[in-house]
């Protein structure tokens, strides 16, 4: 027979389907090997095809002798024309790393599903799959006796309370589809998410969950293991090669649901029997793909589900104002606006504004207030945490003499003190130095640091308060110290004084936990982007969730500001979402920005300064033509300059999507687009 195959490795502009011929039958979505010019490649069989007026070549063998889910192949044919993407690089980012390679398997395997090739009307050999031996069940997960195959479901044991059963009979409601669930900190998601979860393994459903990042979730984990036992299978980065395809192999052979946890690339888990996809703090960035093929999680997800008739869920307590306006528009809000614990408390919230110089009289970064809340938490054995969003010690050094900053040779961009290291470091390109003891220009020696990080708030910490447990957790914490191998311990109440960035910000629930202090909440206010307030807003709102769930009788919030009359730290101070999304639909709305209009970048790098603003201004003029868009004049990205190049870049919005993949169609390779739309179907 003869079938046309999807490429899983790019080999030019548009050569993604090529045809081979196999003298046994194939089913659509086998993985198979192929020969392709002098080398070999992975590829997916798309369909059969009429015996072609040209020569082919022959498929080597078979790779596994299950056939890719049906869902995942539209979903990718989909992606491809959505995203205008080479369908040959979303094929090759479905099958795992290495899928050439031959394994030995582990002395631990066992094999899931014997079958010998005689059995198999195929070329090659298949892989066999490995499940973990003496798998153990938790309590909790016996409790909730997940049925096998041909036995019958009984009632899943997740305590619901009653506004959390509202909150679950607006999810259900329909046979399917993307819905919202935005519920505060502390409302108790997780609890929905499990009794969902249980409601699809009692159907004999697989389940997805999409976290932002592995190291942020620990804690969500953790619950779905002890809850459901060894059928919760994680993925993450911090895997092997070898690791990632065991789990690809186990997920294609399984013979009962499973429930799959992990970032984005999760999604495309081969699961033949997916009914519930499930996506938590769905406002994070983390679910948009930046490198090639570029692609919104939350957007795929929902055409996923589209294609299977089940449910998608996103969970948020800050959603993305363009979900939030399109789940409003189509009646797919459901919203949980109480706290899941009758003990839960509103924390009490104190701006300081930074002007106030006699609230800074014992330290010039730490308020008055906000040290004395730290000194009697250390005196009735409870825990601060402190949060700033810039890691290091300083991020600007300057000359006095002659005005000159440290900049990153490659970026332009300024060079962060890290102190405990004594060296300057790019945190975008990673470049490193020792720390100058003469400005490279003048030759002065009078270079001042201006700014903090993280890290010179750990060290003023310590010396305020030199008895107090503190620990950092950021970017730069060591490996193996980080929150999620560390959270038991910070749990227990083993550190006094938490130090860290948005890692401290996302789903943590800590007992002893009684005070935040946000050092500088405007801190990005003033960047030069759109959606800058919504992200500020998020932050805000979340690191004051971590206290008040009803663990403790006081919680407090310190925040420090330059700005203390922004409405959106009046927003995030009420946790008042409703009234910011109002706020700032409006503002999206008079400024021409999504929900409203589709927005494009397009930028384009180059070696040298002038061969880049060439051309990006030959695409402002290509198209100005055009007057179904809106378009910015040229400007520098945000990173100008880095080891590629120059980059600059234009904005192109529009009401109509078509027109913007239009223009972007007949772009050559050296522009690289990226569109913002709205994720919901």
């Amino acid at each position: 027979m003869y079938v046309e195959v999807i490429l899983g490795k790019a080999v030019g502009k548009g050569a993604s389907f090529l045809t081979y011929f196999s003298s046994l039958p194939l089913e659509p979505g086998t993985i198979v090997e192929v020969p392709l010019m002098r080398g070999k490649a992975p590829a997916v069989v798309f369909k059969k095809v009429a015996q072609p007026d040209f020569s082919c070549k022959e498929i080597i063998r078979v790779l596994y002798s299950k056939p890719l889910p049906k869902h995942l192949l539209k979903t990718a044919i989909w992606m491809s024309e959505y995203y205008a993407a080479p369908l040959s690089s979303i094929i090759g980012m479905v099958l795992p790393n290495g899928v050439l390679k031959q394994r030995r398997k582990a002395k631990t395997e066992q094999t899931e599903q014997i079958v010998s090739r005689k059995q198999l009307p195929f070329l090659g050999p298949c892989r066999s799959l490995p499940s973990p031996r003496g798998s153990r069940t938790s309590p909790r997960a016996a409790a909730l006796r997940i049925p096998s195959k041909g036995q019958t479901a009984s009632a899943g044991d997740i305590p619901l309370n009653p506004h959390q059963k509202q909150a679950l009979e607006g999810l259900q409601k329909g046979s399917g589809g993307t819905k919202l669930l935005l519920g505060v900190t502390g409302s108790g998601k997780t609890n929905i998410y499990l009794k969902m979860a249980s409601d699809a393994l009692l159907a004999q459903k697989s389940v997805v969950l999409l976290v932002p990042e592995i190291a942020l979730t620990g804690q969500l984990v953790t619950v779905f293991k002890d809850t459901f036992g060894e059928i919760v299978t994680v993925i993450h980065s911090k895997q092997t090669e070898v690791e990632r395809q065991r789990i690809f192999d186990s997920l294609l052979y399984k013979n009962e649901p499973r429930i799959v946890i992990g970032p984005r690339s999760a999604l495309f888990a081969p699961l033949d029997d997916l009914g519930l996809v499930i996506i938590d703090e769905e406002h994070e960035s983390t679910y948009y793909q930046e490198n090639t093929p570029k692609y919104s999680a939350i957007r795929v997800a929902s055409k996923m589900v589209d294609i299977l008739k089940c449910p998608c869920i996103l969970g948020s307590a800050t959603p993305a104002i363009e979900d939030f306006y399109l789940a409003k528009k189509r009646d797919s809000l459901v919203i949980l606006s109480e706290k899941a614990k009758n003990t839960a408390i509103k924390p009490e919230v104190s701006i300081v504004d930074f002007k106030n110089r006699d609230e800074f009289s014992r330290n010039r970064y730490f308020s008055n207030s906000l040290l004395k809340a730290i000194t009697n938490n250390l005196e009735s054995g409870r825990q601060s945490l402190i949060f700033h969003n810039r890691r290091g010690s300083s991020p600007l050094t300057i000359c006095e003499d002659c005005g000159e900053e440290l900049l990153c040779p490659t970026c332009f961009l300024p060079l962060t003190l890290h102190v405990d290291k004594y060296e300057m470091q790019c945190h975008t390109c990673g470049y490193k130095c020792r720390v100058p003891s003469a400005c490279p220009k003048c030759g002065g020696s009078s270079l001042i640091h201006k700014g903090f990080g993280t890290k010179l708030l750990e060290s003023e910490l310590c010396r305020l308060f030199p008895k107090a447990r503190i620990k950092r957790f950021d970017a730069d914490t060591k490996k193996g110290e980080g929150l999620d191998e560390t959270y038991s311990s910070v749990r227990d109440g083993e550190v006094d004084i938490l130090v860290g960035t948005q890692t401290l910000a996302k789903g943590l629930d800590l007992p002893l936990l009684s005070t935040v202090g946000i050092v500088q909440a405007d801190a990005g206010l003033s960047l030069p982007d759109f959606s800058a307030e919504e992200r500020v807003f998020q932050l805000i709102t979340q690191v004051m969730g971590r206290v008040g769930r009803g663990h403790l009788d006081k919680a407090e919030v310190f925040i420090q500001t330059f700005r203390p009359e922004h409405p959106v730290l009046s927003f995030a101070i009420n946790e008042d979402y409703l009234g910011f999304s109002e706020y700032l639909l409006k503002a999206r709305k008079k400024s021409g920005f999504p929900p409203f209009l589709f927005v494009a970048k397009v930028a384009v790098t180059m070696k040298t300064e002038a061969s880049t603003l060439k051309k990006i201004r030959e695409a402002a003029r290509k198209f100005s033509s055009d007057k179904r868009l809106l378009i910015s004049p040229p400007m520098p990205a945000f990173h100008e300059r880095t080891a590629r190049g120059f980059t600059w870049e234009i904005v192109v919005r529009s009401n109509s999507r078509k027109a913007l993949l239009e223009n972007f169609a007949n772009l050559d390779t050296n522009f690289h687009a990226s569109l913002d739309l709205p994720s919901l179907l």
